[in-house]
């Protein structure tokens, strides 16, 4: 059996020898970036899977009143004869808080305790620069995310691990839906899935399946529903989870459902009080839709090439055909301008849409991303249909605004068009943002949605993002009520949630929780709810149950504490996440510092908390572990870098395990792009080395040179147009000339304009050309305001990328990157800034140790005879995404990259643009 095999529970258990001992468990907005190096080291410290033993794998929920409670619990045994280190692992929604940690080693208990993120992170650091280090690897999906950790078994010894989270569930599309992921990857002596609900207002359907349920598993799921009650159990024995009979494989991999609703009426829903905390449920039911008028604002930018553009069409296609006949809509699409489909909202009639449907199909990419424009037409075009009268006063207004990159053409700041578009909108009008792919900026979409009264989803780049965005637009497109207003007697309730909703949905529910100031005044908790709906004001009222806890909840191993309690402290602690990225500065301060006492005294894992557990290792070190969690935003960066998310230190001491004493030439990728640096990248070690230029605008640099194919390249800089007293001069590359002595070939790139010459033969391009040249000797592909591909005969490619900036921008001006593809190609004898590196590197890494920058890892490296301090950071790789880069995680050379060139950058000085040294 191969190393490096994982034995994977909700997630994985993995077994590993050797020790770590620290490890993080946090929900964190700090970039902790991981390194793939992580798999690489598991596989080199593996062994035989045989030698451990997996006793038992249990998931337990209760769901009281939406609320689940689930606790997770695996027991494995090292049979082996030394010890071994065991990695427990599990996928969670992204929705949940973890509550508790603990792990049982040896009859001892180490449990977890929640703290503030910062005093959490010190603790880390320290035990990371003592050199006691492991981690929480963390990966993200669309609807889950995955912890793990890493402890030390002795010989013979057993470890149980047991996670605990909550979470709310939330309607949607009609029903609650409780998801347990379950990949144990191996057989399990004892495997079982044991699910409770209660819900007082009464289960009105209840749905229990398996993505892996076969017909021989099917009657292993057990549901038992009464009027208020279900339960639900699968247990397969070892037998039954084989794939056949003399298999050692398991049936059991994949997603476990558990989907219901529950019953309601048209009234004031459902409210209930224990303990002196009460939930208000909201969803009455048989309501007419509300009609709508919608703007869908649709970002064509250069970036939607391709993929992203054909699906979004298909998607706005299916869209359009879906709109019910009482409602208006409109299109925009938008780049470096905006282009409306017609300049009034339209009915949508079958003819109406069927144009729009085939204006749809002829959209383009073109120029940039210039959003604020184009919302502000969208918002005047819904209030002028509201001053014409054209349709009822009543319909609900909203736009739907899908990005995959950030606003870059236009002079105000983020901050500044959140503000001008939520001033124009005056709280009338509800903004959906789709941020499409990893590089739209989803923290900027989500405080713009959230200011509007929406919220922002990302759609994933995968083949049914088309059915993404449908699945999107389905949730939000079916008003029920609008301005909904929930009133409770002032002298009765305190620390209410919110209490006003823009929207309710067809098939979703409202919850407000709060506190009783007086349980004996329960008899007058009287409720109103205010609302809009179709052609008539909403008003409801009525009183609250006064029934007992004993008589609400009859069934005490339904319940798990105060659960009513923690659902308010849960709501509340979501509410002020959302504040916090909202609002003046003192409400922001306010919100954060209110979260932050919630998440510790109900004990839960947000984003302003870490989870810290100390486990004693012996009588002289003890090992520190530390749980986070991403945000939204900080998944997106995730994906995009294609790496977990993860505490710089540990990424760094993860990649010195498997550079060190690892001395070995390997195949680069290298480049100059930015201020101007230059980036090493070295796939086969999963790492990269950079270093910046810093020397006066218009100086040439020798950036290739081979006196055996007669290559040359050299690159001018340039610097800004103004710069601010007292700060460092910035240089870029403006110009690059290109030589093929060989061919007679000289090729002239500025940010203005491309010229070649070839055996007398001359020829000039602009880059607001689109055009495919094929000469004798080279091919030129030029991609309007975007890039430039050189391809020399049988030999180099290079890529020469413009990055324009803001024309009337008041200190910087356009600048260029240069690319080397096909770098081994090269002779030996290529030399350079950059082709000094084109056929490896022979370098080690010491592990690291705090430096200057807190948020950033020192280290020493030894290189060429040398040592070099270095610092962990990242740097900008645009060749995939002209916009906005990908962040490369490198080791930083200092100094002008002195002790890692051949020299001293200055040696690298030219006369001209198509000279050698």
């Amino acid at each position: 059996m191969s190393t490096g095999w994982i034995f994977c529970l909700f997630g994985c258990v993995c077994f590993c020898s050797g020790s770590f001992e620290t490890l993080v468990i946090s929900k964190g907005n700090e970039q902790w970036v991981n390194h793939p190096s992580t798999t690489r080291l598991l596989k080199k410290r593996s062994v035989s899977s045989a030698e451990i033993e997996v006793q038992s794998i249990k998931v337990d929920c209760k769901v009281t009143s939406r609320f689940a409670h689930t606790v997770m619990t695996t027991k494995a045994l090292n049979k082996a004869n030394i010890s071994q280190e065991v990695s427990f692992e599990v996928e969670l929604p992204k929705t949940s808080f973890i509550t508790n940690f603990s792990m049982e080693i040896d009859g001892k208990t180490y449990t977890g305790v929640v703290k503030e993120k910062e005093k959490a992170k010190e603790q880390y650091q320290k035990a990371v620069s003592s050199g006691q280090t492991a981690g929480l690897v963390k990966a993200s999906g669309r609807k889950m995310e995955t912890f793990s950790v890493s402890v030390n078994v002795a010989a013979d010894s057993s470890v149980i691990f047991i996670l605990t989270h909550e979470e709310l569930l939330r309607r949607n599309f009609g029903k609650y839906e409780l998801m347990i992921r379950v990949k144990p990857k191996q057989l399990v002596q004892h495997f079982e899935i044991v699910a409770d609900i209660y819900e007082p207002q009464g289960i009105a359907f209840l749905d229990a399946y398996g993505t892996f349920i076969t017909n021989e598993l099917f009657p292993l799921v057990e549901k038992t529903v009464t009027e208020k009650k279900a339960h639900v159990s699968f247990s397969p024995t070892l037998d039954q989870q084989r794939k056949c009979t003399e298999c050692d494989g398991t049936l059991i991999d994949g997603d476990f459902f558990i989907k219901y609703d529950v019953k309601r009426a048209h009234d004031i829903g459902d409210i209930q009080i224990v303990n002196g905390y009460f939930v208000h449920f909201f969803a009455p039911a048989n309501l007419p839709k509300v009609p709508k008028m919608v703007v869908f604002v649709i970002d064509n930018s250069y970036s939607m090439v391709g993929k992203k553009m054909s699906q979004t069409k298909v998607a706005l296609v299916t869209i359009l055909g879906d709109l019910p006949e009482e409602d208006y809509f409109a299109i925009i699409v938008f780049s470096d301008t905006c282009v409306v489909w017609k300049p009034h909202l339209s009915k949508a009639t079958k003819e109406n849409v069927k144009a729009a449907q085939e204006y749809v199909k002829t959209i383009e990419v073109i120029g940039g991303t210039e959003l604020h424009d184009a919302v502000i037409h969208g918002v005047k075009m819904l209030y002028e249909e509201q001053r014409n009268s054209t349709a009822s006063k009543d319909m609900v207004l909203m736009i739907i605004l899908l990005t995959d990159g950030e606003p870059n053409n236009y002079p105000r700041t983020l901050p500044q068009i959140q503000e001008s578009i939520r001033d124009a909108i005056k709280g009338n009008i509800t903004l959906f943002s789709l941020a499409f792919g990893n590089d739209a900026n989803y923290g900027f979409l989500d405080t713009l949605s959230k200011q509007n009264n929406g919220l922002v989803r990302r759609i994933y780049e995968d083949s049914d993002a088309p059915l993404q965005l449908k699945g999107f637009y389905e949730e939000v497109s079916s008003p029920l009520l609008s301005d909904v207003h929930f009133h409770y007697p002032d002298n009765t309730v305190n620390s209410l949630t919110r209490s006003h909703f823009k929207q309710l949905y067809n098939g979703s529910e409202i919850m407000v929780a709060g506190r009783l100031n007086d349980l004996n005044e329960i008899d007058n908790f009287a409720i109103e709810v205010f609302a809009q709906g179709f052609e008539n004001n909403f008003e409801l009222k009525g009183q609250a149950s006064t029934q007992k806890w004993e008589t609400i909840f009859p069934d005490e191993e339904y319940i798990f504490g105060d659960f009513t309690e923690r659902l308010w402290a849960y709501l509340t602690i979501q509410e002020l996440l959302d504040k916090k990225d909202k609002g003046t500065p003192e409400e922001k301060g306010n919100a954060t510092e209110e979260a932050l006492s919630l998440s510790l005294k109900y004990n839960f894992v947000t984003p302003l908390t870490s989870m810290v557990v100390t486990k004693p290792e012996d009588e002289t070190k003890k090992g520190t572990f530390i749980a986070d969690k991403l945000t939204e935003e900080e998944r997106g960066k995730s994906q995009r870098y294609g790496t977990s998310l993860l505490n710089n230190f540990i990424s760094v001491l993860f990649t010195c395990y498997t550079a060190a004493g690892a001395s070995y030439p390997v195949r680069t990728t290298n480049y100059a792009d930015g201020d101007p640096h230059f980036i090493i990248e070295l796939p086969e070690k999963n790492d990269a080395l950079c270093f910046n230029i810093d020397d006066k605008p218009g100086t040439i640099f020798n950036l290739v040179r081979d006196s055996l194919t007669g290559i040359v390249v050299n690159g001018q800089t340039i610097g800004d147009k103004k710069v601010i007293p007292g700060t460092k001069v910035q240089t870029y590359f403006g110009r690059f000339g290109i030589v093929h002595e060989k061919f007679g070939i000289r090729l002239m790139v500025s940010t203005k304009e491309i010229s070649v010459s070839e055996k007398g033969k001359q020829a000039k391009f602009f880059w607001t050309d689109t055009a495919t040249v094929k000469g004798p000797n080279m091919d030129l592909q030029v991609i309007k305001d975007r890039s430039l591909t050189v391809t020399l005969r049988n030999s180099i490619k290079f890529l020469i990328i413009l990055h324009k900036v803001w024309q009337k921008h008041p200190y910087h001006q356009d600048f260029l990157g240069f690319y080397t593809l096909d770098s081994h190609l090269f002779s030996s004898n290529v030399h350079g800034l950059l082709g000094q590196f084109y056929h490896g590197l022979d370098f080690e890494v010491s592990e690291p140790f705090p430096g200057k920058d807190p948020n950033k890892a020192d280290a020493i490296m030894f290189v060429k005879g040398q040592e070099l301090v270095v610092t962990r950071g990242l740097q900008k790789d645009f060749k995939q995404d002209v916009k906005n880069g990908e962040k490369v995680p490198c080791w930083f050379i200092h100094n002008n990259g002195t002790g890692l060139l051949d020299g001293v950058h200055t040696d690298y000085i030219v006369s001209g643009l198509f000279k050698t040294i």
